[in-house]
């Protein structure tokens, strides 16, 4: 055996008894603080503050505003309603406005089991105006409980008061419908995690549409462009350095994956369409005679609801437009839709 002239002594046994004594101290610390940071946030999250006392004036005005906002701009029939899937983008079935039922699980990204809430007076009829204010603008409901942003409710918060008031009326004048839906179910961590996601509401006045690209802002954040358009990370979150920049994955009951477009100004997106193109895209569902085909299990298929955002205005559309043409342009292509594997 090769000796090099070092010995090695042995540890002093009280000192190996205070490095160990010393860990064990760290160890139980550090349990104690994970245990008290899960405790606060079980406890105290989500803080939005109370429901404020609020009672909306119901005018017909306010209803008609409301129904467009939540038909043609907000989509908030889009996820409360039952869609058939045997059709083209998915159509609401007839019967089903405003009753939830909607499901979003993990084959969609999402870090649990949602369900779209039933939104007509039959499920919404304990709720005031306030609590129902709340709930959209910060996603905590009138049991103090933090909802999933599926509904953008991080974007509804920035829109004006008046808006979400009209959207309050209109859902109350809805035909009631009895539809029990199961309570959403997200997994752990995230079932903790999702009661820091609610924030206070932090309302803006609707920019005047002389203000362009402003509009266009506020018209693109109620349409929660971004979520969809937008990849996500594995909390079921938007990734904010790529927004708008397409190629989140949808996967449908037969397995096909739907990728969402880049529309970002770059010319992997809509950096060579023009205003026209990118109106035309829309109104051309608009037509009253125009019937979603049937799509047959594995053909292309979109969760794009075109035939609701057909029904925006005009220069609501244009306004959009105007707006993206200023954000980041983001370099992707996207492959759109890949059929089921055999």
């Amino acid at each position: 055996m090769f000796n090099f002239g070092y010995a090695i002594t042995p540890m002093n046994p009280s000192i190996m008894n205070k490095i160990v004594k010393y860990i064990t101290y760290f160890v139980v610390f550090l349990i104690l603080a994970v245990v008290a940071i899960l405790s606060y946030v079980n406890a105290a999250m989500p803080n939005v503050g109370s429901a404020e006392d609020l009672k909306i004036d119901y005018t017909q005005e306010r209803i008609e505003h409301g129904r467009y906002l939540a038909n043609a701009v907000m989509l908030c029939m889009d996820c409360h309603a039952q869609r058939d899937w045997t059709k083209f983008t998915g159509p609401p079935k007839e019967g089903t406005l405003g009753a939830g039922g909607d499901e979003f699980n993990q084959n969609d990204g999402f870090p649990g089991v949602f369900y779209a809430k039933n939104i007509t007076p039959a499920g919404i009829s304990s709720y005031t105006d306030g609590e129902l204010f709340r709930v959209i603008t910060t996603g905590v409901n009138k049991d103090g409980k933090a909802m999933f942003p599926i509904m953008p409710y991080l974007h509804y918060g920035k829109m004006d008061p008046e808006d979400i008031y009209s959207v309050i009326a209109y859902i109350r004048s809805l035909e009631p419908v009895q539809n029990e839906i199961p309570e959403s179910q997200p997994d752990f961590p995230f079932s903790l995690i999702v009661k820091t996601i609610p924030q206070k509401a932090q309302p803006q006045k609707r920019p005047d549409k002389s203000d362009w690209i402003a509009y266009g802002a506020y018209m693109t954040n109620a349409s929660g462009c971004i979520e969809c358009h937008t990849q996500v990370s594995g909390s079921g979150q938007i990734i904010k350095e790529q927004a708008f920049g397409g190629g989140r994955e949808f996967v449908f009951p037969d397995g096909s994956v739907l990728r969402t477009m880049n529309i970002t100004p770059d010319k992997t997106g809509i950096g060579t369409w023009t205003e026209e193109k990118f109106v035309r895209m829309f109104k051309q569902y608009a037509d009253s005679s125009y019937v979603a085909q049937t799509v047959a299990p594995g053909e292309y298929n979109t969760i794009m609801p075109w035939m609701m955002y057909a029904h925006m205005e005009e220069d609501d559309l244009k306004a959009i437009f105007a707006y993206l043409q200023t954000v980041k342009p983001i370099e992707n292509i996207v492959e759109r839709f890949t059929p089921p594997s055999e």
